[in-house]
């Protein structure tokens, strides 16, 4: 990786006559039209999966993106979770074993392969970088190169973003987001008192739902919220069940 690289790149998305919250989708504009690639998604990660898209190229990047977020699998979580990059040049091959629900869903959307970075300072977690196109094969070294610079540029990207936020004075970092989660988290703190389990075991329940619903999740986050869905009603099935 080339500092001088990411250096132009930094200059080419964060123009001083720009809005700086335009900054991911340029950036992620930039690294489409820069390599052998279909698109491109930016996401913020917590420790544990997606929280949220910050930027996509198009609508198939945004559909790779909601599968990982809904199933909370597949290379993003994967390359977040590791630290390490994430690169798949024939997901029919290798994705199913390792991403099932994920890789069906992707493949079928008609993406053949990802390449994702983690985006990452020391040890904190900010984000992942993925790449995807609509026909398989490698990535040469000089592109390998070429997409970790912008990787490197996404990291900075977020870190101004955060700093921006910061100042602000509203008290909490906020990033702008392709789309609003809130009630996808609202949602999982009524499944907790709902089910009587953890957010994690709740998340994990209400990802499940969309799933075996062939749903968006933030379409069944807002039954939950709405109340035609409860899962106190699905524990005392259980219950009854067993």
């Amino acid at each position: 990786m080339s500092s001088v690289r990411v250096e132009e790149i930094l200059l080419s998305v964060l123009d001083d006559s720009a809005d700086a919250a335009d900054a991911p989708a340029r950036l992620v504009g930039a690294c489409a039209a820069a390599l052998p690639i279909t698109g491109v998604g930016l996401v913020l990660m917590t420790n544990a999966s997606p929280a949220g898209t910050v930027a996509i190229s198009d609508a198939r990047a945004g559909t790779m993106e909601d599968l990982q977020f809904t199933l909370g699998e597949g290379p993003c979580v994967e390359c977040s979770r590791t630290g390490r990059p994430v690169l798949q040049p024939d997901l029919a091959r290798t994705g199913p074993d390792r991403w099932p629900g994920f890789s069906a869903g992707a493949l079928e959307a008609g993406i053949r392969a990802i390449f994702a970075w983690p985006l990452r300072v020391g040890g904190i977690r900010l984000g992942v970088l993925d790449l995807y196109r609509d026909r398989v094969g490698e990535l040469s070294e000089a592109e390998l190169i070429e997409a970790l610079s912008f990787a490197d540029a996404a990291t900075e990207v977020l870190l101004r973003m955060q700093a921006l936020s910061e100042l602000d004075g509203s008290g909490v970092v906020s990033i702008p987001l392709v789309e609003d989660r809130a009630e996808v988290h609202q949602a999982t703190g009524m499944i907790t008192v709902q089910a009587g389990v953890g957010m994690a075991e709740a998340l994990l329940r209400l990802r499940a739902r969309a799933y075996a619903s062939e749903r968006p999740i933030v379409d069944v986050a807002r039954d939950v919220l709405s109340g035609v869905l409860n899962f106190t009603e699905e524990c005392d099935d259980d219950v009854k069940g067993r």
